[in-house]
């Protein structure tokens, strides 16, 4: 009698695909994004830039093989913009074209104004997506105003969309929805409940110590973990900029590419402003971080 094999569990095998497609996820990013699927609720990434909040959203479309669509938040972004407009230049055409047909004005008008003459936006191009569903990012949902803020929420309530001259249009396929936010300004109680939350620090030693030794090609074991010690000792000092995990990965690409293979003092001031992005930060770590952090490790 053969044994019934094991069934896989769904955490680990999100982990396992998320790592295939270059990203190193624990266990609580794997669980959010699985219950986002199965339960087809948007999840609201929340964290300090740098930390990966748009990344997720780039490997979730790889590990699905599907499309990612990305609206991506501003001060002043309205509803045109987000959901659609007319094609008028096509609409001129077609009305110039059909000046002499038989067609009746309803019927003109109703040709115009039809899906054909549609320039789709983000919102309106993730819901009627044909094949499969695609990952919707909503980057950066802080930036935007309250007025936005709300509509996004109806939207995602339904997902669905009502365009007047056509009707209602709903998702063919509902979308995996990721929104991202730096915490610039409260969002509502109202779109955090209709959310999954997910919040995003720095990584700790081991998790960036991973993230470099698996981005960074030739780089030996030993120069990863000091240059992810390093940027943990960084991260504890009283600075304007943090350096996230882009600004790791720069650091020690820069350093590869120049052979360098330790770190000490000559190595890290030369190499600063790879992780470094902000004149008082290098003034201070020049005077008084390189040589503290180094001693320490």
């Amino acid at each position: 009698m053969q044994e019934r094999q094991s069934a896989v569990d769904p955490i680990d095998d999100i982990i396992g695909k998320l790592e295939s497609a270059g990203y190193i996820a624990d266990p609580g990013i794997a669980t959010t994004l699985y219950m986002a699927q199965i339960l087809e609720r948007p999840v609201l990434i929340e964290g300090k830039a740098g930390v990966g909040k748009t990344e997720i959203a780039n490997v979730m479309s790889r590990v699905l093989g599907t499309k990612l669509i990305r609206l991506q938040c501003y001060d002043g972004l309205d509803v045109n913009t987000i959901l659609y407009e007319w094609n008028y230049p096509k609409q001129l055409l077609r009305i110039k074209l059909g000046e002499n047909s038989d067609q009746s004005l309803y019927e003109r008008e109703q040709e115009i104004f039809s899906e054909a003459f549609l320039l789709k936006r983000p919102l309106l191009e993730a819901l009627t997506q044909n094949n499969k569903a695609p990952v919707l990012l909503i980057d950066e949902v802080d930036r935007a105003d309250e007025e936005f803020e709300a509509y996004l929420l109806e939207t995602l309530s339904e997902f669905q969309i009502t365009i007047p001259e056509i009707g209602t249009i709903s998702a063919i396929h509902k979308p995996l929805v990721i929104l991202t936010s730096n915490r610039t300004r409260e969002l509502s109680d109202a779109l955090r409940r209709r959310c999954l939350y997910l919040w995003i620090d720095y990584p700790d030693y081991e998790k960036e110590l991973r993230i470099i030794r698996s981005k960074i090609s030739g780089i030996n074991y030993d120069f990863a973990s000091q240059i992810s010690h390093f940027i943990q000792k960084v991260r504890e000092m009283d600075l304007e900029k943090m350096p996230g995990i882009s600004e790791t990965l720069d650091w020690a690409n820069a350093m590869i590419l120049l052979q360098f293979n330790s770190l000490d003092y000559n190595v890290v001031e030369k190499t600063l402003g790879a992780f470094i992005k902000d004149a008082d930060d290098i003034h201070k770590f020049r005077t008084e971080g390189i040589k503290t952090i180094l001693s320490n490790m």
